[in-house]
């Protein structure tokens, strides 16, 4: 598997991509490629990797689901030894999803 490192912010900066909602992320993301969200550029654009899943929620309407997947798909292509990726997945990466969820369902129940 190799993942593509997919920056979408920074492609439309430098006119790869002509907007987020024209960028491929979402159509290689649908066909199940291993692509993963990152930032180029954070201190000169100011982008990070919350802003960057907002960007591809805004144009693709990804939730929670697709982010957590894309997270584990970073993590599954980290430099680091085998055991120690599926270490932060388990331990971090879904716990931490699975708070957010937690949350978001909290948020929505509690609406007006």
């Amino acid at each position: 598997r190799v993942p593509l490192e997919m920056c979408p912010t920074s492609n439309v900066h430098t006119a790869a991509a002509a907007s987020i909602a024209e960028h491929p992320i979402d159509l290689l993301r649908r066909l199940r490629y291993r692509v993963t969200v990152n930032t180029d550029n954070r201190l000169m654009s100011g982008v990070t990797l919350s802003s960057e899943f907002e960007a591809l929620d805004v144009a693709f309407g990804i939730g929670l689901g697709e982010m957590e997947w894309l997270t584990i798909n970073a993590m599954k292509s980290a430099f680091a030894p085998f055991d120690e990726r599926l270490r932060l997945i388990n331990e971090v990466v879904k716990p931490g999803y699975a708070r957010l969820r937690a949350e978001a369902s909290r948020v929505v129940v509690s609406a007006p």
